[in-house]
C-alpha cells in the first residue's frame, strides 16, 4: 500500500509539473481623467491614445475633489466635496459601477492598502470621528487609532501604515507607525513646530517622503519636502514646497525621483489665505543628490499633484489658469508638455488592471 500511495504522489507531481502552464496576462496600464462637459472619465493607453469613457456626472451641488486609483486592480475612488461634506465613491472600470461605501456620514479618503482591496477612510469628523478599513466588498471594520488622524500611508506589509495626527493649533504633529491594522503601533518622528503631512512610501518601502507644513493659522505657506527610512533614520529636507494645499509629493517608479509641486510667488500675501492666487509649478528632485529641476513654467496660475506614468517617463498633473482646469502631461525626456484632450479636465489617475 505505501509503494502503491508513493507511486500515485510521484506520478501526480509529474503530470502537474507537465501540465502547460497558462501565462498570467501582465498588468496593462491606462490613465484616467475626469472631462466636466459632457461629463464622463476618460480612458487612455499607456501611449496616451483614447480608448474608451464611462459616464459620471458629478451630483447636484457637489464638486470634484479628487479621484484615487487603487495600485493594482479596477477601482478609482472618486472623492466629492458636497454640502454635508466629504464623500467617497468606489468606481469599478470593469463593470462601470459606483457605490457609496459610507452613507451616514461624511467619508474622507486617506489611502489604498497594498495591494488595492480596501481603503482607509476618515469618518464622521465632526460627530464621532474614526479611521475606518472599507474592502472594495463593502466589509468595514473600525482601526484602533487616535481619532485625531489626518494622513496614513500604507506600507508593502499587509495591515502596516503610518499615521499622522496633532495634538491641537501649536502642539505640531507626530508620524507613527501601525502594524497589525492599528493593534500595535509605535511612534516614528514628531516636530513641535509643523505639521507632517502627505507621508508616502517609496516604491522599495525603504524611505517615506512627507510635507512639513508650518504649524500656524495661516492656511496656505511655503513649507518643506522630506525624505527619512522607513525606520525613521536620515531624515533630511531635500527642497522647499508649497503646503497647505494637499499637493503630494509623489515617488518615480524607480524610487530615484520625486516629483512635487513649489509656490513661485511666496511673498504674496493674498495667496497665503487664497488659492486662486497661489502661482506654482511642478519639479523634480533626485533623491540621493538632492538636485533640482523645473519641469513646468506656469506664470499665471497654479499646477496641481503630479503623477507618474509606470514607465517613469511622463508626469501628468492638473493646471488651472483663470479658474480653467485642464489635465496636461510633460515628457520628461523632450520636455514637450501639451494637453491631453481641449475639453476640460481634472484629476489624472494611473490604474494598473
Amino acid at each position: 500500500m505505501y509503494r502503491l500511495s508513493a507511486f500515485l504522489l510521484s506520478l501526480t507531481f509529474f503530470l502537474v509539473s507537465c501540465t502547460p502552464q497558462t501565462p498570467q496576462s501582465p498588468l496593462q496600464p491606462s490613465l484616467f481623467i475626469y472631462r466636466f462637459d459632457p461629463p464622463a472619465l476618460i480612458e487612455f493607453s499607456e501611449n496616451f491614445q483614447a480608448i474608451g469613457e464611462i459616464l459620471f456626472s458629478i451630483p447636484p451641488n457637489c464638486g470634484l475633489f479628487n479621484i484615487f486609483p487603487a495600485p493594482v486592480g479596477t477601482f478609482l475612488v472618486i472623492e466629492l466635496s458636497c454640502p454635508n461634506g466629504q464623500t467617497v465613491l468606489f468606481l469599478d472600470t470593469n463593470t462601470n459601477s459606483v457605490t457609496q461605501p459610507v452613507t451616514e456620514s461624511d467619508s474622507h479618503f486617506l489611502t489604498w492598502t497594498f495591494n488595492g482591496d480596501a481603503t482607509y477612510l476618515k469618518v464622521d469628523s465632526l460627530g464621532s470621528p474614526r479611521v475606518v478599513r472599507v474592502s472594495t466588498d463593502g466589509a468595514q471594520n473600525i482601526l484602533l487609532i487616535t481619532e485625531f488622524t489626518y494622513d496614513l500611508a500604507s506600507s508593502l506589509n499587509q495591515g502596516e501604515f503610518t499615521f499622522t495626527f496633532s495634538r491641537g493649533l501649536g502642539q505640531g504633529s507626530e508620524l507613527w507607525l501601525a502594524k497589525r491594522d492599528g493593534k500595535v503601533v509605535e511612534q516614528l518622528y514628531a516636530d513641535q513646530f509643523n505639521y507632517i503631512s502627505l507621508a508616502r512610501f517609496s516604491p522599495n518601502g525603504k524611505q517615506i517622503a512627507f510635507i512639513k507644513t508650518p504649524d500656524t493659522q495661516t492656511p496656505f505657506t511655503v513649507g518643506e519636502l522630506w525624505v527619512m527610512n522607513s525606520d525613521a533614520s536620515n531624515a533630511r529636507k531635500l527642497a522647499d514646497a508649497d503646503a497647505g494645499h494637499g499637493y503630494a509629493a509623489n515617488w518615480s517608479p524607480d524610487g530615484e525621483r520625486i516629483a512635487f509641486v513649489v509656490r513661485e510667488n511666496p511673498r504674496d500675501e493674498q495667496a497665503d489665505q487664497s488659492s486662486d492666487a497661489l502661482i506654482s509649478n511642478i519639479y523634480v528632485v533626485e533623491v540621493n543628490s538632492s538636485a533640482v529641476t523645473q519641469i513646468t513654467n506656469i506664470e499665471d496660475g497654479r499646477t496641481e499633484t503630479p503623477v507618474w506614468s509606470p514607465d517613469g517617463n511622463t508626469l501628468a498633473f492638473n493646471v488651472v489658469i483663470n479658474d480653467r482646469m485642464e489635465v496636461r502631461i510633460a515628457d520628461l525626456a523632450t520636455g514637450e508638455i501639451r494637453s491631453l484632450i481641449t475639453e476640460s479636465t481634472c484629476c489624472p489617475a494611473w490604474l494598473r488592471k
